[in-house]
């Protein structure tokens, strides 16, 4: 007998994800996983200015909105938001 290996991600949340639109549609440009690709990278880029601000103790800088940047990825070109910060002094790590 053998043994299934326990998904990475829940089947429930990948069910969630495919609803309503075609398996294959999303391996396609701009489909499911460009989307996903987007937002994991524009979480990371918050995240990361959080750490930026709290870091500027006390120096009165805040959040400014967000600048657009285009990055290749292995299915073509997406379109991010990056955030910007009042002061302009915040360098992204993960998308330089």
């Amino acid at each position: 007998m053998s043994r299934r290996k326990e998904p990475a991600i829940p089947n429930e949340l990948l069910d969630q994800l495919l609803a309503g639109g075609a398996a294959s549609a999303a391996f396609e440009q701009g489909g499911l996983l460009d989307s996903l690709k987007k937002a994991l990278t524009e979480r990371a880029l918050n995240a990361e200015m959080d750490h930026h601000l709290a870091a500027d103790d006390g120096t009165g800088n805040t959040r400014n909105g967000y600048g657009r940047k285009t990055v290749m990825t292995d299915t073509g070109k997406l379109a991010i938001d990056v955030p910007r910060d009042r002061q302009a002094s915040f360098d992204p790590q993960l998308i330089a």
